[in-house]
């Protein structure tokens, strides 16, 4: 890979209509999970850049709620990262989102969905010499994503955008790699020409596809961890499966008889009296516990929770939650601001 800088392109815009009703608030990857946003979580995978002082950032935002949040989280979170901004006012899918980004776009880029969280290491992308790379994963069924159709030569014969069989596995997790954008924008291009789209929009897998007929040599990249959180259950599920794998990380809280069953992500700000937490809890910064039992369940920022037994439920922001006390195990999907009393 040259000095030229790398371009890394997260398209976020969407409703996240599947996480109601937090994106009422705040957009899909500023959800919290184990921890940290979903968007940070994404972030932390570009660590293993050849070059991460060398990238540049394109985030793909919704208007209102991205157009406004992304930018301001970015600049606190990230002050020194050079990052774009790209509004998508109508959702025409994938490809529609990257044509958007296309003044920003020159030399080698990757594409990685907001809530594509993954475990590889991009440092290979110093000597790769492939147009293209497409992570995938075999998963049992594939029939709600894209998959890659592979040649006895191994190089990727074509995409296929939600198949209707179960024969190929090989799912496309969200993540690609190209040489040179500008191939791939002369693909969208041609897609767009010829109105290549599927329920009104324009998928990635298709542009790739043409990238080949052009004559691209297309390669997998396989892994073996792929998280999701695009719903509530799939974000606290990979809340769990985070915690677990990277074990508990707590503050020096403020609490008093405090059980904790690890692991679980405790914010240094939190207070917490008379409660158990764990396993599997994440606690944001600035909540109040009191008298609570709370297990594999996320608790975002400047929470109050009281006399509540809470499992596999999302708390947003400054939330307010009054249980009955009497220790019967409640789930609760509450977004920012909200206030419910069991």
């Amino acid at each position: 890979m040259s000095r030229e800088s790398i371009k890394i392109v997260i398209p976020m815009a969407g409703w996240g209509t599947r996480m109601r009703p937090h994106t009422w608030s705040k957009p899909k990857p500023l959800v919290s999970v184990a921890g940290k946003t979903s968007l940070e979580h994404v972030m932390d995978m570009f660590k293993t850049l050849p070059d991460p002082d060398n990238a540049e950032f394109i985030f793909i935002v919704g208007p209102y709620l991205g157009e406004l949040q992304v930018p301001a989280f970015i600049k606190e979170n990230y002050p020194n990262l050079k990052a774009h901004y790209v509004v998508q006012h109508e959702m025409k899918g994938q490809s529609h989102a990257l044509w958007l980004s296309r003044e920003y776009l020159k030399g080698p880029m990757i594409m990685c969905f907001s809530d594509t969280l993954m475990e590889t290491d991009f440092s290979f992308l110093a000597k790769e010499e492939a147009d293209g790379v497409a992570w995938v994963m075999p998963v049992e069924d594939p029939r709600r994503f894209g998959v890659a159709e592979e040649g006895a030569d191994g190089w990727v014969t074509r995409f296929i955008e939600k198949p209707q069989s179960l024969d190929n596995n090989l799912v496309v997790v969200g993540c690609y790699y190209f040489k040179d954008s500008a191939q791939l924008l002369t693909a969208i291009d041609e897609q767009m020409k010829r109105g290549v789209m599927l329920k009104n929009e324009y998928f990635m897998t298709d542009a790739i596809s043409i990238m080949i007929e052009g004559g691209a040599k297309v390669r997998t990249q396989r892994i073996s961890t792929w998280l999701d959180t695009g719903t509530i259950e799939a974000t606290l599920d990979t809340n769990k499966i985070l915690l677990e794998k990277f074990g508990s990380h707590t503050g020096k809280f403020e609490g008093s008889n405090v059980e904790i069953v690890e692991p679980v992500a405790i914010h240094a700000s939190a207070k917490i009296s008379n409660s158990k937490i764990g396993p599997f809890a994440s606690i944001g910064a600035n909540c109040t516990i009191e008298n609570a039992q709370i297990s594999e369940s996320i608790v975002e920022a400047d929470c109050e929770i009281k006399d509540a037994a809470l499992n596999r439920s999302l708390i947003g922001k400054q939330a307010r939650v009054k249980g009955r006390g009497d220790g019967h195990v409640m789930q609760v999907n509450i977004g920012d601001t909200s206030s419910i009393t069991l």
